[in-house]
């Protein structure tokens, strides 16, 4: 599978608020597909099952088999490509951007320092 691939996988799974859900619940630890169900009162089974399913061809859920529980892990690091390939750079691209803006504010106060004062006083 591609690189492009496997993102158009990831945000596929992401889309889904019943999804983002589930990643929700187990971030903190990994929880047995009952113990899911017994929170995810809006969905049946099957519907948390197919869910998990699509998760899990993300590479977001990693599923352990304990006897006859379904442990679901979450794995992090999909998510951690996204902000390495866009979150990252455009917040840097941002914070660069606004650094420059308070810079040429700043130049443009210091220039007029009393044409900013005449106006307050005005």
């Amino acid at each position: 599978m591609s690189t492009e691939e496997r993102f158009d996988t990831l945000f596929k799974a992401l889309g889904h608020r019943a999804r983002r859900r589930i990643l929700d619940l187990i971030k903190d630890g990994p929880k047995t597909t009952g113990a899911l169900c017994e929170v995810l009162t809006d969905l049946d089974r099957c519907t948390v099952m197919q869910h998990l399913s699509v998760l899990e061809k993300a590479g977001l859920v990693v599923v352990e088999r304990r006897g006859r529980e379904r442990w679901n892990h979450l794995d992090a690091l999909p998510i951690h490509d996204v902000q390495k390939r866009w979150i990252g750079p455009y917040a840097a691209h941002a914070m660069g951007m606004l650094s420059e803006l308070e810079g040429l504010a700043e130049s443009e106060a210091e220039v007029m320092p009393g044409e900013a004062a005449d106006k307050t006083n005005a």
